[in-house]
């Protein structure tokens, strides 16, 4: 089994490979994220005790810390599970990745070490590789040189050199500080303040404006029912006024019945 050993404190690491199953038997059956006394390993790493982040199996597939089992198995897994990088947004797949109890398929186990123990490890222990890079956000900068609130956090950020490649000239670099109030800043936000206010006001203000014209309408609306049932309202009828004997027509007059002499 080989083990990758890391030791904050120096910020070194160092790769150990472990043949003798025996020597490694204080792993197995450890979950990830639990403290082992590393004494088995041998004299050397007497008093050590480290703590197991991780670990890959024979055929390269990770243990997934809350898959409690020692034996591989197929997850759908998104962005925020862990061992999967989606290319697009909203991408899902399903995976191959190993339990986090060690089992003794694993073939590489990552370890911290947690509390030192009485021999020093040679190129682990005794030696100290300082950070490359230095703090970036602000609280942190003031945490390692020990700042007050009113001091100017710009002036202690940790420069690196970059050589010039090609001829050309070596120059340094320094990260962005995040989280710094600054003047412009304050006026920043005080801007977007006063902006978000003047929106709001803008908006009540149409509002209510929109709410005095939706009024106007319903009124004339009712009112321009009203005319309307006014102007379809029935005249009065008057009484037929009686006809002369001069205007009304002679009634028609039956035919007189032949008499006898008549016809003589």
């Amino acid at each position: 089994m080989k083990l990758n050993i890391a030791y904050p404190s120096t910020g070194a690491q160092k790769s150990v490979s472990i043949e003798d199953k025996l020597k490694v038997r204080c792993f197995m059956d450890k979950r990830m994220g639990q403290e082992v006394v590393a004494d088995t390993l041998g004299d050397e790493y007497k008093g050590y005790v480290f703590k197991i982040t991780g670990g890959n199996d024979t055929e390269g597939f990770p243990m997934m810390q809350g898959v409690a089992t020692p034996h591989r198995v197929r997850l759908l897994l998104n962005k925020d599970s862990g061992c999967y990088y989606p290319k697009r947004e909203g991408e899902r797949k399903r995976k191959s990745v190993r339990g986090c109890i060690v089992a003794e398929d694993i073939s590489s186990l990552q370890l911290i070490i947690v509390k030192k123990g009485d021999n020093e490890i040679p190129g682990l222990t005794d030696v100290s590789i300082p950070s490359r890079k230095g703090p970036k956000r602000a609280s942190n900068i003031r945490k390692l040189f020990k700042l007050a609130k009113e001091d100017d956090v710009r002036r202690y950020v940790i420069r690196r050199e970059v050589p010039g490649k090609n001829g050309k000239k070596a120059r340094s670099k320094a990260p962005k500080i995040q989280r710094l109030v600054t003047p412009t800043s304050v006026a920043r936000q005080k801007a977007l303040r006063m902006d978000n206010v003047k929106r709001h006001e803008r908006a009540a203000k149409e509002r209510e404006e929109y709410q005095k014209l939706l009024v106007q309408r319903s009124a004339a609306k009712r009112s321009s029912k009203a005319s309307s049932k006014v102007s379809e309202k029935p005249t009065t009828t008057t009484k037929p006024v009686a006809t002369t004997a001069a205007t009304t027509k002679p009634a028609a007059t039956k035919p007189v019945a032949k008499t006898a002499a008549s016809k003589k």
